[in-house]
């Protein structure tokens, strides 16, 4: 299928909510299966779990096929998308696009591109024998990835906000929803990713560049955040939400999960190396925090959402829109993010005891708003016919 004129950067989170997917399930690996004096789960963790014939090993299997099945889908998406985005560049329509407020979707790029980064992490952490012991090695490779993720990052973002700001182009007619956090969305992933050698590495100078890309990606994010969520909602009170960019209200829930892990991350990682020991308090009460928040826009857009007929509309009916796999990523980053608060924030804090009655009965939430995102996902996907 080739769209040209029709294509929109937002086709590209597509695969953004596949590579989601497939990372969302392999928190039941990260969390369930141990893995002493290891930060994750790798390889070496996981096969002996997976022989050992009981729930745990049914998990494990189930969790490495949906890991592989949404990542094949992320690569297919990803290769799709680039290919239609290098036609829709020779139209005039991406001209148009390039002076309109329409241009920040071009943050879906970077923002889907760091997420596979993210993906071909977690298949080599699952898959390839023995990786943690050269893991040393391969995190400048991903400090570089993710360097020149935040580059292009800020080079689309910087000729957008020149523009706005040096012409009177911007039009806050058709600004009635949350859809500019797109590009918030993108330095939060940015610094997540940055996070992530900062927590783990064993040398200072990784763990260090790791923690600035990580605070400097999220001071950005933070700061865009306050200034496109006072502008979004202000339209929105005055004009009222557009129907088909509804969904954008559910954007802060991924933002969140992404800016808390990297806050999570970012925390381990100076108790390793900066001496400022960690109060697991500090993790029980900012886990809370994030997911109250979470909460709250989740319930909000949804009965927007279903006032609206949206899901009628876009999901169920006829009417296609690029902008519906948007709910695909508020559904990844809950769950995700679900498991990070009742591990860090509940278990590590000796509120529940892990493996638990208590334990398995609070994921259940989780898991069921993970199960209704792989369903919504699978309907876009036959909507759209990738």
């Amino acid at each position: 299928m080739e769209l040209r004129e029709k294509f929109t950067p937002m086709c590209f989170l597509s695969a953004l909510g596949a590579g989601g997917l497939s990372v969302s399930f392999f928190m039941y690996l990260m969390f369930l299966v141990p893995h002493q004096g290891v930060p994750m789960a790798t390889f070496d963790f996981i096969l002996p779990a997976l022989l050992k014939g009981d729930w745990l090993s049914l998990v494990a299997a189930v969790s490495l096929l949906l890991i592989v099945l949404f990542a094949f889908l992320h690569f297919k998406f990803l290769i799709w998308n680039t290919q239609q985005f290098n036609l829709f560049k020779k139209t005039h329509k991406y001209d148009a696009l390039k002076n309109s407020n329409g241009e920040v979707s071009l943050m879906a790029i970077p923002l889907t591109y760091t997420m596979t980064i993210n993906v071909c992490f977690v298949l080599g952490a699952v898959f390839v024998p023995g990786l943690w012991d050269i893991v040393e090695y391969l995190f400048p490779f991903a400090l570089a990835a993710f360097m020149i993720s935040g580059y292009f990052a800020l080079k689309i973002f910087f000729n957008y906000f020149t523009r706005i700001l040096t012409t009177p182009t911007f039009d806050f007619t058709s600004n009635n929803n949350l859809s500019q956090m797109i590009s918030i969305f993108a330095f939060a992933m940015v610094s997540v990713g940055f996070a992530a050698p900062g927590a783990m590495s064993h040398y200072i100078a990784i763990n260090a560049i790791g923690i600035m890309g990580s605070i400097f990606f999220a001071s950005i994010a933070i700061l865009l955040l306050l200034i496109k969520i006072t502008i979004g909602f202000t339209n929105m009170f005055e004009k009222g939400i557009s129907v088909e960019a509804s969904p954008s209200l559910w954007i802060i829930i991924p933002i969140l999960t992404l800016l808390g892990i990297a806050f999570v991350r970012i925390s381990f990682g100076l108790d390793h190396h900066f001496n400022a020991p960690l109060a697991n308090s500090s993790l029980f009460t900012f886990t809370t925090v994030v997911v109250s928040i979470q909460l709250v826009f989740g319930i909000l857009g949804y009965k927007v959402m279903k006032q609206l007929n949206y899901f009628e509309e876009f999901v169920n009916g006829e009417n296609r829109s690029p902008v519906s796999f948007a709910l695909i990523c508020p559904g990844v980053a809950f769950m995700v993010f679900g498991m990070f608060f009742i591990n860090f924030g509940l278990t590590f804090n000796n509120v529940i005891e892990k493996y638990s009655l208590a334990y398995f009965l609070l994921m259940l939430p989780f898991m069921y708003v993970q199960y209704k995102t792989v369903v919504y996902f699978f309907k876009l996907k036959r909507k759209f016919d990738f």
